[in-house]
């Protein structure tokens, strides 16, 4: 790939994981604020959770970024992404422009979500030498 190319793929990596660098960093400046975002949605044990949070936030956007095991760092960013939104997006228990503002934040993640399996596949392409860049073989 071209260096342009690899600039150009390397910040569309880094623009995916923008939110999870930023968040994973913040609770972990602020871990008590972590635990309150685990408690604030119901989730125990809190303190552990929230570590686990930061480490995979963290731990998957640098796998990502890095290109090692690339496929399994978006894949677990898409894992997290689709159970966070679940946990965080109930739109459907809300009404008004609550619900609105959920049910548009749902649906922009299962996107993101939607990305990231897209990264997660591009990978495991790439790797196999079977098909181009974004081209697989036909079931």
């Amino acid at each position: 790939m071209a260096r342009p190319m690899r600039v150009m793929h390397w910040l569309a990596l880094l623009l995916l994981c923008a939110a999870y660098l930023q968040g994973g960093l913040n609770k972990l400046l602020d871990f008590g604020s972590a635990v309150g975002e685990m408690q604030h949605f119901g989730l125990q044990p809190a303190a552990p959770l929230a570590i686990l949070v930061i480490a995979g936030e963290l731990g998957a956007a640098a796998m990502i970024l890095s290109g090692r095991l690339r496929w399994l760092g978006a894949a677990w960013l898409a894992l997290f992404t689709v159970a966070a939104s679940f946990i965080a997006n109930r739109y459907w228990e809300m009404a008004g422009m609550q619900r609105l503002a959920a049910a548009n934040s749902f649906y922009e993640h299962l996107g993101l979500a939607g990305g990231f399996l897209l990264v997660a596949w591009h990978d495991l392409i790439a790797k196999s030498g079977k098909g181009g860049v974004w081209h697989a073989e036909p079931a």
